[in-house]
């Protein structure tokens, strides 16, 4: 049984977005959890990594939902569609994956 789905979404912007906008979008991400039932956690991220992978993605977010109902409800939703309101016109890149949690793929120290 699966204990969640997460949905990670890679992006890059648009040079010269403004400071004032990602903190915008930043804000959104992060007041999902208190907006959308079934939304578990949001962690938001820019890139740190001393690796070469990243193909120019400088920012990331972590969502977990707690199920593929919880995501269906979230896709419509009206704070959905606000941050992307804010979001698309800043973007450059965008690269989205979701995938369930399944128990056995999921180790912590």
């Amino acid at each position: 049984m699966i204990t969640g789905i997460r949905h990670l979404v890679l992006m890059r912007f648009r040079p010269g977005t403004a400071p004032a906008t990602l903190a915008q979008i930043r804000a959104g991400f992060l007041a999902l959890p208190g907006q959308v039932p079934g939304v578990m956690a949001v962690e938001w991220g820019e890139n740190d990594s001393p690796e070469v992978w990243h193909g120019g993605l400088t920012h990331a977010v972590m969502m977990t939902f707690r199920d593929a109902q919880a995501r269906a409800v979230y896709l419509p939703h009206p704070a959905h569609a606000a941050l992307q309101g804010v979001m698309r016109p800043a973007l450059a890149q965008v690269v989205v994956l979701d995938y369930p949690v399944w128990p056995d793929n999921v180790v912590t120290a």
